[in-house]
């Protein structure tokens, strides 16, 4: 999906998810492409603070994303 429709399927995902998941998981928009979005989610894992929605768009070289969730790190 483009950026716009994964921004889109984030806030919706957002809207309906319980508490509990919003607190356990991260949920970002991350390039499909899978080795793309493996340096997409390595980079933000070292500093999540510094990513917002539109920080996948420097790592897709086709402009296609996916939203995904995964494990927040034990602080």
């Amino acid at each position: 999906m483009n950026y716009q429709e994964a921004l889109q399927h984030k806030n919706e995902s957002l809207k309906n998810a319980d508490e509990s998941v919003l607190n356990m998981f991260h949920l970002v928009i991350a390039p499909a492409n899978t080795d793309e979005n493996k340096k997409f989610i390595d980079d933000f894992l070292k500093n999540p603070e510094k990513f917002d929605d539109e920080s996948c768009k420097k790592y897709s070289s086709d402009g296609l994303f996916e939203v995904v969730s995964f494990n927040k790190e034990e602080k």
